[in-house]
């Protein structure tokens, strides 16, 4: 059984977007529809309403980072 993920788990966060969403720039993406992806993510196990604006946007960076090393 997988790993459950948390709100804190940026990194690994990211590298899981990454993979299921490899055309898609991270930068693009509303913070809204970012809150739903990850909590549509198999193994996401956190409470939903425990997000907040600075751990979305340590996971749009580290997906962001995991996205320009797959663009190089």
């Amino acid at each position: 059984m997988p790993r459950e993920i948390l709100w804190t788990d940026a990194e690994e966060i990211g590298i899981l977007l990454q993979e299921k969403y490899p055309e898609k720039d991270p930068l693009t993406v509303r913070f809204t529809d970012l809150h739903r992806m990850v909590t549509e993510l198999d193994g996401f196990a956190d409470d939903p309403t425990k997000s907040n604006e600075g751990r979305l946007e340590a996971i749009q960076m580290a997906w962001h980072e995991e996205f320009q090393d797959a663009q190089s």
